[in-house]
């Protein structure tokens, strides 16, 4: 995308944590990071205590880190700013660097703001073990040096997600900068059972459909991978419909959809877990 044209825009996220299922230990550890400074600072400044600048949110793909970003913005009542680490890169000398400085401007001019840098390993690579280009370098010495400065506005927060935690530059992770480290583990039984809860509320479900034995079948199966299952399964009644009364004239018989076990059943043989252990 052509820098002349790239533009960061604030949003305000409206879906807070009841759109998102278990994960109790790492929503209350965000609240604590980010909600707790914007809503109690008195009692931070009464306890001489600095809020963390950056907090980490790292795990395997498909948990749930971005929905967990922004349902903290939706709980907090601030704009959220979210970008790829990959968009923050480009060819030319000096405009990924320029990008970084366009993007933490942006969150300035609109705080109280969460800055939130999805797949940043992608642009913040640990300098110290080769292979790393001068583009890189740079970026990573851009963002130290926003995020030195993000520490003095208490109303400027910056979070950020990894895959792979280790493969962070060590600079960024020391205290001060991305130094609140919150885990997003993939969902334990009871955990896949609220994501179940979660993608399947609105759903006309079946009388045979039990949600608890999906989920005790479901291991190794990520949060994303449960959407993907209660998604497929939704498609394969929608298809039951139209085949039955042909075309758009399913239309007229909505009313008549239901999402049963056997759809749930076809939809688990569809979608393979992300995880295999």
């Amino acid at each position: 995308e052509p820098s002349a044209m790239r533009e960061y825009v604030a949003e305000r996220p409206t879906e807070g944590f009841e759109a998102v299922g278990g994960l109790e230990d790492a929503r209350a550890a965000l609240e604590r990071a980010v909600s707790w400074p914007l809503t109690y600072g008195p009692l931070f400044e009464a306890a001489d205590a600095q809020p963390p600048t950056g907090v980490l949110l790292y795990g395997p793909p498909g948990t749930g880190k971005t929905l967990l970003a922004r349902a903290i913005a939706a709980e907090s009542g601030v704009n959220f700013i979210q970008v790829a680490g990959p968009e923050l890169l480009d060819r030319y000398v000096g405009e990924s660097e320029k990008a970084v400085r366009e993007l933490f401007d942006r969150a300035r001019q609109a705080a109280p703001a969460i800055v939130f840098l999805d797949e940043i390993d992608a642009i913040a690579r640990d300098r110290n073990a080769g292979g790393e280009s001068a583009v890189g370098e740079r970026v990573v010495s851009q963002l130290l040096t926003e995020l030195d400065r993000a520490a003095d506005n208490p109303s400027l927060v910056v979070l950020a997600a990894t895959n792979r935690r280790e493969a962070l530059d060590p600079a960024l992770r020391r205290p001060g900068r991305l130094e609140a480290h919150i885990e997003v583990p993939a969902p334990d039984e009871a955990g896949r059972r609220a994501v179940l809860d979660v993608h399947a509320a609105a759903k006309p479900l079946g009388a045979d459909v039990d949600l608890d034995r999906i989920a005790a079948r479901t291991h190794g199966y990520t949060g994303a991978d449960l959407e993907a299952v209660c998604r497929e399964a939704s498609m394969r009644a929608v298809r039951e419909l139209t085949e039955r009364y042909g075309g758009e004239a399913a239309n007229d018989h909505a009313d008549e959809l239901v999402v049963r076990a056997d759809h749930f059943e076809a939809a688990l043989d569809a979608v393979e877990p992300s995880r295999s252990g």
